[in-house]
């Protein structure tokens, strides 16, 4: 029936009729009002837990939130590390500039990717490859495919381009793993945070032992005979179990180390799946956003930083992506590190969230090539 109907019926009715339906409409408007007035769980929660009072409300800043961290600070004097996908190059990089004490346990030339991070591990792109250098670095481990060939060179795979021009022998190789491992012991023991952002489910696996490389083999060199290598996807039970291992060990060691978990922004280069490369990074994120959410859920020293909600949410409108809609702008590298460290870092008003200030007013042109120096091993997928 058309509201005009509906008009027309009651105009009608009789006066006592038309009475009675106004008292039932009034009593059911009564009773809505009642009901919405009710308390109920979500009436004292924050303005943070609604959509349309934070993140809906123009010019939102996700530097603005807590992120749920409260009481896990970093002080200046903690000894900081990191390691991860190449984003985490820029946590490297730009920490110690904002006050924070960053360990680097094996120094050399920059031209040769030392202190790229604190041990010249290069990229760790699957939480399996960050459990397996652990292993490796402690002797729990010992993979049957140690070392490629890439031309007349001899490569590390499991760091194939921290040589740019690889190994000249292979006795090289060896002496340069050895106190590689002995920088990474170090690595673990004496920091006092440990932030890993995890940036791929995808590896290239051995058949042998399964050993995780972060390429896949004729990337950047391979095994001189035929590969026993498989492709695989790391789901997130996989993924979770791996991190907790990797922390129950860590713990061994270094009881009080706390641990900081961030995923990153940056799109997948590629995919190996038979499916479009945007359905494949929807699954990479949201796989390692889990794993991340269920680690930190049940471990008090560890602790989620929202870098991939930062860069990569919608209330940004993709200001902080480049024109190719994956790598990060400089000023969405700056804000995360920002941003970081006013959620993290316990000294007085550095405490509080920075401004957003303009770009020309913080940034210039070093800054920008500093952080843009960064190399990440996925891009040789996408080569001709």
């Amino acid at each position: 029936m058309s509201d005009a109907s509906r008009v027309q019926g009651v105009a009608t009715l009789s006066p006592g009729r038309k009475t009675a339906l106004f008292d039932v409409a009034l009593a059911t408007r009564n009773q809505t009002a009642l009901l919405t007035a009710m308390p109920h769980p979500y009436t004292d929660l924050p303005d943070t837990a609604f959509w349309s009072r934070t993140a809906g409300v123009p010019g939102f800043d996700m530097r603005q939130v807590s992120a749920g961290n409260d009481g896990f600070v970093i002080h200046a004097t903690d000894r900081i590390v990191s390691a991860g996908s190449c984003f985490a190059q820029h946590l490297a990089r730009l920490l110690p500039t904002r006050g924070f004490n960053y360990l680097v346990t094996e120094t050399g030339p920059a031209d040769r990717q030392f202190g790229v991070y604190p041990a010249r591990f290069g990229n760790i792109y699957t939480v399996r490859q960050l459990l397996q250098l652990f292993e490796r670095a402690y002797g729990l481990f010992a993979p049957r495919e140690h070392v490629w060939r890439w031309c007349d060179a001899y490569v590390d795979p499991f760091r194939p381009n921290v040589e740019p021009n690889g190994f000249a022998t292979l006795d090289d190789l060896l002496a340069d793993r050895v106190s590689h491992l002995a920088a990474v012991r170090r690595m673990f023991e004496q920091c006092d945070v440990f932030v890993f952002t995890l940036g791929m489910t995808e590896a290239w696996v051995s058949d042998v032992d399964g050993a995780v490389f972060p390429l896949a083999p004729g990337v950047h060199g391979g095994p001189e005979g035929e590969s026993d290598c498989r492709f695989h996807n790391f789901s997130v039970p996989e993924m979770v179990d791996d991190l907790r291992r990797l922390i129950g060990n860590l713990r061994l060691l270094n009881p009080s180390v706390k641990l900081v978990l961030s995923v990153s922004p940056v799109s997948i280069a590629a995919t190996y799946e038979p499916r479009h490369v945007l359905v494949s990074n929807s699954y990479t994120k949201a796989a390692l956003r889990v794993v991340a959410d269920m680690v930190t859920r049940d471990d008090d020293l560890t602790s989620y930083f929202p870098s991939y909600e930062c860069v990569a949410g919608h209330h940004t409108m993709g200001r902080y992506f480049q024109a190719d809609m994956r790598h990060v702008t400089p000023e969405g590298v700056r804000d995360v590190v920002d941003y970081f460290t006013g959620l993290y870092l316990a000294q007085g008003p550095a405490t509080e969230i920075p401004a957003r200030v303009s770009p020309a007013a913080q940034t210039t042109r070093s800054e920008r090539d500093q952080w843009y120096e960064v190399w990440c091993d996925e891009e040789q997928l996408t080569a001709p």
